[in-house]
């Protein structure tokens, strides 16, 4: 099946062809599945939340080869093949619904890895899901310790940029915080069907708790979103016109205390940099504002 005739074989079988509208890419080469495998270090002891298992060229494998299988798929008719090809695979949970609002501790809870294993997550993204799915995926503390994902090779760049490059972004530094992203391998448009527009890469996240210096994540984040909101803003002027939640009358004075130059923009912080700026901000938490309405 690992073909383009292959899966067009099997799609025409089904009734069923490409959804353009749910980024619907098959992987159809053998040698990139191998290299995700490669990277995601597998044990027989592991749990594996698959994203997108599509026709289940991944699945088959991961499921000789882990403890569990949680394969997430929102296309209908997929998911009617996908239950009678792993009919027989009691290890194998497919769960029809959106990743973006599937409640996945719940469904990691149901299917903890065995002792001296981990829970992983492998995906290959639609690209319109991309930057909401890994955001959830980092920002849910979910007990993960590695995600391999199939991204856009632009997001890949992004994910591991560095400041003062353009590359560099608000998704640069949420991921860095809580991820060590690895590019492992560039994928061209052919091994797909149908083929994207664009080329792809294989990312390794190998997942880490934030800082403990970071103080509030979701005060964190106000901070990262601010500084780069409007990029051609000095980092002064970005945090004192924002909406975040922290005394503007108070930034040039934040600023000096976490030793930053307000002058500059905020694409050349580093991750330090932005959690030692979020630590001083906290201590200039705006008080919520008390609604008159009855």
């Amino acid at each position: 099946m690992a073909t383009p005739s292959g899966v067009a074989a099997v799609l025409r079988h089904l009734g069923l062809a490409p959804r353009k509208g749910l980024g619907q890419n098959f992987l159809v080469d053998r040698n990139i599945v191998a290299k995700i495998l490669e990277a995601a270090a597998l044990s027989a002891a592991d749990t594996v939340l698959e994203i997108g298992p599509g026709l289940g060229v991944l699945t088959w494998e991961l499921a000789q080869a882990v403890r569990s299988v949680m394969a997430v798929e929102l296309d209908t008719g997929l998911v009617g093949w996908l239950g009678q090809l792993f009919a027989g695979q009691p290890n194998v949970h497919l769960v029809h619904g959106d990743a973006l609002s599937v409640d996945l501790a719940d469904l990691l809870a149901a299917h903890p890895p065995a002792p001296g294993g981990s829970a992983k997550v492998l995906a290959n993204l639609p690209y319109y899901i991309t930057t909401p799915l890994l955001m959830r995926l980092l920002e849910e503390e979910l007990p993960i310790s590695l995600a391999v994902v199939m991204v856009q090779k632009e997001v890949a760049r992004r994910l591991l940029a560095r400041p003062g490059t353009k590359d560099y972004g608000a998704l640069s530094v949420a991921v860095q915080l809580r991820a060590q992203p690895e590019i492992v391998a560039t994928v061209p448009p052919g091994v797909f069907f149908p083929p994207p527009e664009v080329e792809s890469a294989v990312v390794r996240l190998a997942l880490r708790p934030l800082p403990q210096d970071a103080g509030d994540a979701a005060f964190l984040a106000a901070v990262v979103r601010a500084a780069f909101a409007q990029r051609r803003k000095t980092l002064r002027n970005a945090l004192q016109s924002g909406t975040g939640p922290w005394d503007k009358a108070a930034v040039p004075a934040a600023l000096a205390e976490a030793g930053i130059d307000g002058g500059r923009r905020g694409e050349t912080l580093s991750v330090a940099e932005f959690v030692r700026l979020s630590a001083v901000l906290q201590r200039f938490r705006r008080p919520p504002e008390i609604s008159n309405n009855p």
